[in-house]
């Protein structure tokens, strides 16, 4: 779940906070039960049939459905792993290293840490890695946003704005990603959980859900709080311009830790999943 906000899911709710403000929180919220009811799907598939995503598509829907959903899924890892790299680069360049330097030490320790020959291993160096994306928490204690404001954007629906439904959109494709529900499916089949756990495996799904969309609606409320105050446009597509926007407000430096951190340790996750 913490894999599921990569530097594009993170960049899409900084932009969902600049454009529209608090009024993109309550979408966040929602996804959370979607979510959910998604990957909890797998835990119970997995665990019950034994049987990875893809094999069960094979055996009921046929060769031609498994190859195609392969298919799809390769295209979304390959698409998922070039962002990975491109957040490496972006948050390298924060601190003045060189993308010549940041992706052939990460790619090696991705390589290294996915061949490790424990799951146990790379699954709890994961959680410890991913949970770095917390600091985007210490930029709303920093920014302080209006209480006031953060209510009337929850009771706010600009529905027949068509920029609103594209963002709710882009938001939805951030939060719901192919290899997330092939990847918990083999997931709980590599850690042979059986059926007296299943209990204890949805509350651990629904424990990453609503972590997942508390960083989503973080981000939101930080940059909502930042754009409402600069009542200004800027563009929000790459990892130097989330930290100098920041940056305005909070420092330069505390902008490049926070935006870095939250970013980079985010990076690991995904890959390990694809590989």
């Amino acid at each position: 779940m913490l894999a599921d906000t990569d530097a594009g899911c993170l960049i899409t709710a900084a932009e969902s906070g600049a454009q529209f403000g608090y009024t993109m929180i309550m979408p966040q919220i929602i996804l959370i039960p979607v979510l959910y009811i998604a990957q909890e799907m797998t835990v119970r598939l997995g665990i019950v049939t034994g049987k990875g995503h893809g094999e069960l598509i094979r055996d009921y829907f046929g060769k031609k459905w498994a190859v195609l959903s392969a298919v799809t899924l390769a295209i979304s890892a390959i698409g998922a792993l070039l962002t990975e790299f491109i957040g490496i680069a972006g948050v390298g360049e924060l601190f003045g290293i060189s993308k010549w330097i940041t992706i052939p030490i990460a790619t090696v320790m991705l390589v290294g840490i996915a061949f490790s020959g424990s799951y146990r291993r790379v699954e709890i160096a994961g959680i410890l890695i991913g949970l770095g994306e917390l600091a985007f928490i210490i930029a709303i204690f920093l920014i302080k946003p209006d209480l006031g404001q953060i209510g009337q954007g929850l009771l706010s629906f600009p529905i027949k704005d068509r920029s609103y439904i594209y963002l709710i959109a882009a938001n939805v494709g951030a939060v719901i990603m192919p290899w997330m529900i092939f990847y918990q499916q083999g997931a709980v089949i590599d850690k042979k959980i059986s059926r007296k756990n299943l209990k204890k495996e949805k509350m651990d799904t629904a424990a990453g859900t609503v972590l997942t969309q508390l960083i989503m609606i973080v981000v939101v409320v930080v940059y909502a709080a930042v754009f409402n105050r600069t009542k200004t446009n800027a563009d929000l597509s790459t990892v130097p311009q989330l930290a100098n926007v920041l940056g305005q407000f909070i420092g330069n430096n505390t902008s490049k830790i926070i935006v870095g951190s939250a970013i980079l340790v985010v990076r690991w996750s995904p890959p390990w999943s694809l590989l």
